[in-house]
Formats: C-alpha cells, sequence, structure tokens
C-alpha cells in the first residue's frame, strides 16, 4: 500500500486496528490516551485526527459523549463500523465545522490530537488545525495533544506552543507519556494539555 499523501505510512486500517489488538492480547494497556483523557473529568470530546476510532470508542464506553474526525476515507470507515452509534466526520482538521441545528460550532469540553496528529497535517498548515480546532472548545475546555519531538521538518514544541497561544490557550500541563512520566528538555515526546479560559477568566 503507498504512503498516504499527508505522510501516514502505508498501512491500512485493517492492520493498524491489528497492531493494537495484539499488544492488549500480550497484556499491554492500549487505552493511555483515554485513561489520560478521562482523568480530566470531562463528559464531552472530541477526537481530532481518531483514525480508526481507537480512542474515542474507548471513552464512549467510559461514558463520554464523543465525536471523531479524520480525513483518511478508509480509517472513518473502519470507525463507523465499529461504532456507528458515533459521529464520525470524514474531513480536514484546517476547515472542519462541527455544528447542530442548536448551535452553529459544537463546543467541546476536551479535545485529543493524539497519535502523532500534528506531525501528520499538511506542512504550513499547523497554525491553521491548531487554530480550528480551538474554535470548537467550551470556555474552560482543554486541548490535549501527544507527538514526538525532534523529527526533521516537523512541528516543534515552541512552535505548537506559539500557535496554541496564539489561538487563545494556556499552557496547564506537559509530561513526556500518556502515563504522566514528567517531562524534560531532553524528552523525546511530549503531551502538553493547553486550556481555553473559563468565560469569566
Amino acid at each position: 500500500m503507498p504512503d498516504r499523501p499527508w505522510g501516514i505510512p502505508g498501512i491500512s486500517g485493517t492492520e493498524y486496528d491489528a497492531r493494537f489488538a495484539a499488544l492488549e492480547r500480550a497484556g499491554k494497556d492500549v487505552h493511555g490516551e483515554a485513561n489520560f483523557i478521562a482523568a480530566l473529568g470531562v463528559s464531552t470530546v472530541l477526537d481530532a485526527g481518531c483514525g480508526t476510532g481507537r480512542v474515542a470508542i474507548e471513552l464512549a464506553r467510559r461514558g463520554c459523549e464523543v465525536a471523531g474526525i479524520d480525513r483518511d476515507p478508509e480509517f472513518i470507515r473502519l470507525a463507523r463500523q465499529k461504532a456507528p452509534y458515533l459521529t464520525w466526520l470524514e474531513a480536514d482538521l484546517a476547515t472542519f465545522t462541527l455544528s447542530t441545528p442548536e448551535n452553529s460550532r459544537c463546543c467541546f469540553e476536551a479535545i485529543v490530537l493524539a497519535g502523532n496528529v500534528m506531525l501528520f497535517v499538511d506542512p504550513g498548515s499547523e497554525a491553521t488545525v491548531i487554530a480550528n480546532v480551538a474554535r470548537h472548545l467550551a470556555p474552560g475546555g482543554f486541548l490535549v495533544a501527544g507527538f514526538q519531538l525532534h523529527q526533521p521538518g516537523k512541528i516543534t514544541l515552541a512552535h505548537y506552543d506559539a500557535c496554541a497561544t496564539r489561538a487563545g490557550l494556556v499552557l496547564l500541563e506537559r509530561w513526556s507519556t500518556w502515563e504522566r512520566v514528567p517531562w524534560e528538555p531532553t524528552s523525546d515526546y511530549a503531551v502538553s494539555v493547553h486550556r481555553r479560559p473559563p468565560a469569566a477568566e
């Protein structure tokens, strides 16, 4: 299978799911991202760059109201097959809008960008992606992103923070893993939690 044009390695959705199924059979906890988001105490979550729905489906199982968005049609198709009761949108993170008849823009208590999503967006679109995602955050809501650092040609942590600041978000905490191992400047992975200030602030 050829590489996808936005740089995701050429792996099918079925193969992607099989990898995590094998890890789970081996006794590994494959729900680190869901554990992290659930610990924030939120009830509505957007899984941005959801892939085949692994994180979104687990959060829904725990009682969260969840929607997922991804621009890979095969991944979204598999997510819909696995969880047709959830909202799935095939769209680009830089341009999507989620809305309801009652609300011109759905607002979520948390939005998660897991699985190196920020490394897979179109080069140069990072600020647009973060701004568009942030517009879907409720006041006081959390934007949580985890991605590899020190990747040539990919977004740096300083650039990510600058984009989040321009989008009106404030950095709350940063870890080197989804299991909350403390982050150090030498860490090769970062999980960053930014927050939209509550309306009263």
